[in-house]
């Protein structure tokens, strides 16, 4: 909110929640090819830290305030980072390619980088 008025903020429309968004897709698609019995484990971890990215985003941008959205934007930050760790252990253990897992890194630490600027945009703005 600036000056009293609240900015409406249509999710579809930023690049982040796109970039989010194909994350969570590209995530289901690798996690297809996981091992079985890691269905309840690994695999359903990782889809929903993956869903959770885009969601915070979406969430964040019916909320009132900058505030309330800054802190979904903050909480998709850490989901993030939590489908990161999660990818680097799948690697590790041989569940994804290395091509596979260069790839998605790449997109997280571009998203991680989109998420940061826009923050600290939106903290900019309030000033």
């Amino acid at each position: 909110m600036k000056g009293g008025f609240v900015i409406m903020r249509d999710y579809k429309n930023l690049e982040i929640w796109r970039i989010a968004k194909d994350i969570c897709l590209s995530v289901y698609r690798f996690t297809m090819s996981f091992p079985r019995e890691e269905i309840y484990g690994l695999t359903s971890q990782m889809r929903r830290a993956s869903v959770s990215i885009a969601s915070n985003i979406s969430e964040g941008c019916g909320r009132s305030t900058d505030k309330d959205f800054i802190s979904f934007l903050h909480n998709s930050m850490g989901s993030l980072k939590e489908v990161e760790c999660q990818t680097i252990i799948a690697f590790e253990l041989g569940f994804i390619s290395k091509d596979k897992y260069n790839e998605i890194m790449e997109e997280f630490d571009k998203l991680g980088r989109k998420l940061f600027l826009f923050i600290r945009g939106i903290k900019e703005f309030e000033k």
